[in-house]
């Protein structure tokens, strides 16, 4: 047992405040990674097959921007010509351009990328960094592609909240929880719940 007179050196004193501080630390990252599961081990996610691309998660997430992001089943894709979410640097929709109002579907911070592939066709990416999930490209995507593009809630930035502000306000109660251990709705799969 330690002498209580003796006195405690300056180094023995930042020792135990640091073991002090980490013991502290530790708790507050396990209380906060328990209050982020505590429903039951479920978090918000979007069922794309219900989702109506209205522009919500892009104003309504309590994160800026959205915790809400634009995702692309590589599956789904056709690697199309044309993507209505992208249209190159000095694209001017000729008069016989069949669909006028796709131009109004263009990313407004420039989100989806484009490389070639082969022939006519090119690869679309989103980057995620810029994208605010408005919905712009997936309703783009679905109305006049092949619907490839679908917004998802990326957990890495979610801070899932008791009760989401983007569900309150979804019109087509798209959003709900779901397991934790299968937190990502992906589009053509089945969406039971």
């Amino acid at each position: 047992m330690a002498d209580p007179k003796k006195k405690m050196s300056r180094r023995e004193m930042f020792r135990k405040g640091a073991l002090g501080a980490g013991i502290v630390g530790v708790g507050g990252a396990a209380a906060l990674l328990a209050a982020r599961t505590a429903k039951g081990g479920t978090v918000w996610q979007i069922d794309p097959e219900k989702c109506v691309q209205c522009g919500q998660c892009a104003t309504y997430c309590v994160i800026d921007p959205s915790a809400v992001k634009c995702v692309h089943a590589y599956a789904l894709c056709g690697y199309c010509d044309l993507c209505f979410g992208y249209f190159p640097p000095g694209f001017e929709p000729s008069e016989s351009f069949e669909q006028p109002a796709a131009e109004a579907q263009l990313c407004p911070t420039g989100a989806i990328k484009r490389k070639w592939i082969e022939g006519p066709h090119y690869e679309y990416t989103i980057d995620e960094d810029l994208c605010i999930g408005c919905g712009k490209c997936i309703k783009g995507c679905n109305n006049f592609g092949n619907g490839s593009l679908f917004l998802q809630v990326r957990h890495n930035r979610c801070v899932n909240c008791n009760e989401c502000s983007i569900a309150a306000a979804c019109p087509s109660n798209a959003i709900r929880r779901v397991p934790a251990d299968h937190p990502y709705l992906l589009k053509g799969e089945d969406h039971k719940g």
